[in-house]
């Protein structure tokens, strides 16, 4: 996936993993009542942190690593009809193997 949002600095821009949209017992689950999921998709990344001399250190996740973050984190926002997460890197709890 491509897009034309570039993060600034040490913020990362994520795509959700789409959630279950039925039950084990196959029950539709309507939008309103699904939570928002914790995990996603890195889809493009800033440069780096800016340190105070100026130095930039590199981001330690990249492009395409699947990542858990925080409930509470980040900007949910949509453009060209997807939804998006942007957050900074210090927000992402893990990278998922």
């Amino acid at each position: 996936m491509t897009t034309k949002i570039k993060p600034l600095h040490d913020r990362i821009l994520v795509k959700r993993m789409e959630t279950e949209q039925k039950t084990a017992g196959g029950i539709i689950i309507p939008d309103s009542a699904q939570e928002k999921t914790y995990f996603g998709t890195i889809v493009s990344t800033g440069s780096g942190r800016i340190n105070r001399d100026g130095s930039i250190t590199p981001l330690q996740v990249k492009i395409g690593d699947k990542v858990v973050f925080g409930k509470f984190t980040g900007t949910d926002f949509v453009f060209e009809n997807e939804e998006f997460l942007i957050l900074c890197e210090d927000d992402v709890l893990g990278i998922i193997s």
